[in-house]
């Protein structure tokens, strides 16, 4: 009898779904990304200023999108995660926002990763940012 309500406990937790959006988010693969960033390099000197965001292509998704939100460092896919991958998911900086090329035009901030406007399921893809030294970060999944 013990064995047959563990069963039915076991069933009953593992048969219930959560009803999040987490399930709509899977445009994106786990693609590795390994991306040393150095500051005094000509290309990312710009992200030693606040609100500043450089791209990088070849890495992840669709590139990824580095900005300094002030406090450090974020990155992100720069692949729209609410779109299959295709020539207009890749989004570009405008600003301080990422912005779609899509016919709807998506655009997310790159300090928070989340929609502006229009709420949509998902949020940006974000990557590990950790600094090692020497004004360089290493961007890591």
């Amino acid at each position: 009898m013990k064995h047959y309500i563990l069963g039915l406990s076991f069933l009953l937790l593992t048969a219930c779904s959560k009803n999040d959006t987490i399930n709509n988010c899977n445009f994106l693969l786990n693609v590795g990304v390994n991306l040393t960033v150095n500051l005094n390099l000509p290309q990312f000197s710009q992200l030693q200023f606040t609100s500043n965001s450089v791209y990088v292509g070849n890495q992840g998704n669709g590139g990824v999108i580095i900005t300094n939100v002030g406090s450090g460092l974020r990155a992100w896919d720069a692949s729209d995660p609410n779109h299959q991958p295709n020539s207009c998911s890749i989004m570009t900086i405008n600003g301080a926002n990422a912005e779609c090329g899509c016919a709807d035009a998506n655009e997310y901030s790159l300090f928070t990763g989340q929609s502006l406007g229009t709420q949509l399921p998902c949020g940006l893809k974000e990557y590990r940012v950790e600094a090692i030294g020497n004004n360089s970060y290493l961007v890591t999944n």
